[in-house]
């Protein structure tokens, strides 16, 4: 039977679809560079862009999911509804909902943008660092989510009192309460002040 051989070409292919390239920038968010994803991450870290959605329900709860436990990165823990990074040239606003719909199978309405934050948070479990410029959003969840397995173990619907709760019991991704800080003026705009964020 015959066979196709696997070309340079096919190979080269296979090997920029499983590349994942990030966007690096300077500490007011100017693009200076590109860097592979895991090299981005890895000690002492390269500065990089990013983006952390938060969507809220019609009662005002925060979405947050837990990270699947095959993420070579933080595993196994909360973290807000949706983050990660925008490719080369991606605005972060068309990252942000993009990876919202391929993670949660949901889109966001209203979202919004909600300021930017500059944090370096190692990672001790992993000894990744997460050396992050982060677009911040914020917005509405109006249908129900269906997580992707491979990325999502579960997620939850939570009020700022068990968003407490949850907290305290752990555990959560190390830069999670860094973009919901930042996020939370915004957050308090779209919520109302009785939803208590």
């Amino acid at each position: 039977m015959p066979t196709t051989p696997v070309t340079t070409a096919d190979s080269a292919q296979a090997d920029a679809q499983e590349t994942i390239m990030l966007e690096l920038v300077d500490e007011h968010g100017r693009t200076i560079g590109t860097a592979e994803k895991l090299a981005a991450h890895q000690a002492p870290g390269q500065l990089h862009r990013a983006f952390s959605v938060f969507l809220f329900d019609e009662q005002g709860r925060l979405l947050i999911q837990r990270r699947a436990l095959s993420k070579y990165h933080s595993p196994g823990v909360w973290s807000n509804t949706c983050c990660g990074h925008p490719y080369p040239g991606e605005a972060p606003f068309a990252a942000a909902a993009r990876r919202t719909f391929e993670e949660l199978g949901v889109s966001p309405s209203l979202m919004a943008e909600a300021g930017t934050v500059r944090y370096n948070h190692p990672d001790p479990a992993s000894g990744l660092v997460e050396q992050e410029f982060n677009h911040l959003f914020v917005g509405m969840v109006q249908a129900t989510p269906a997580p992707d397995t491979e990325e999502i173990a579960e997620y939850v619907f939570v009020s700022p009192a068990e968003l407490d709760k949850r907290w305290a019991e752990g555990p959560f991704s190390a830069w999670f309460m860094t973009v919901l800080d930042a996020a939370r003026p915004a957050v308090r705009e779209l919520t109302g002040a009785q939803s208590g964020w």
